[in-house]
């Protein structure tokens, strides 16, 4: 598993989703490590990581034991998780199961639950990863899904972790592992980690943009709901999905005045 490690202090560990890497969170960086330790991994089969070539070979449990062990490996301690995506269901999982290194969330445009889609907008995603397969271009993928193009360059760099078709197996597989059924192998799981976000007192800081069709701005409001250490839910304008892209360095200067009150 590669990681980028940069700063001193209390750790700040920033879990990307599909299908980017810790590329995502380049202009984030450089503000938070101001004040904190940071730690951005690229999960199993994304970014520089190792890509198992099989898309069996992964499961929402080997991405979650791959960043405990991340954890235990570093050594992290009251450590503020920030989740985006499938970071949501992998590091807030990390947050109530091992609440003895978890002090923070930010929760970026996620959700956590089973037995219904995120969205329509969603189920549509899905449909066309399994109608493209290997033929799926991921920096593509970040383009419309964004307001504003992030042009060709950063574009190529979201493509570049994934140059074979068989290097494009966790992109592929990750659809696959929302349990949109209640028969899904994760949904109990998940519905696991949601029931205990209820009892999440610590602060939490919802923090989701306006313009993303997947996890809409209702979605924040609903998560801060859930979550009795969370204030209000916040929105960013101006960004859509990957609000790391669009309004990067806006969101690393919130994070550290949230560490500062907090």
């Amino acid at each position: 598993m590669h990681y980028v490690e940069e700063g001193a202090g209390d750790p700040v560990l920033l879990l990307h989703g599909e299908p980017t890497w810790a590329y995502l969170y380049r202009t984030m960086i450089p503000p938070l490590t101001r004040v904190a330790r940071v730690v951005a991994p690229d999960y199993v089969g994304f970014g520089r990581s190792d890509k198992p070539t099989r898309i069996e070979d992964y499961s929402y449990d080997l991405h979650y034991r791959s960043i405990v062990r991340l954890a235990d490996e570093l050594d992290l301690h009251e450590t503020t998780v920030v989740v985006q995506d499938w970071g949501g269901p992998i590091g807030l999982r990390l947050a109530v199961e091992h609440p003895e290194r978890v002090a923070r969330l930010v929760i970026l445009n996620t959700g956590v639950g089973a037995g219904r889609a995120p969205s329509q907008e969603w189920l549509r995603f899905r449909a066309f990863v399994r109608r493209v397969g290997t033929d799926l271009v991921p920096g593509q993928l970040v383009r419309i899904s964004c307001l504003s193009d992030p042009g060709d360059d950063v574009i190529e760099a979201y493509n570049a972790p994934f140059p074979t078709p068989e290097s494009k197996a966790g992109v592929l597989a990750f659809p696959e592992l929302v349990p949109t059924e209640l028969d899904h192998p994760n949904a109990a799981k998940m519905l696991e980690v949601r029931s205990a976000l209820t009892r999440w007192e610590r602060p939490a800081l919802v923090l989701f943009s306006d313009s993303d069709p997947i996890f809409p701005p209702r979605a924040a409001e609903r998560m801060a709901e859930l979550i009795p250490g969370a204030g209000p839910a916040e929105i960013v304008p101006g960004a859509a999905h990957f609000l790391q892209e669009e309004k990067g360095e806006e969101i690393a200067e919130r994070i550290v005045r949230f560490l500062g009150e907090t």
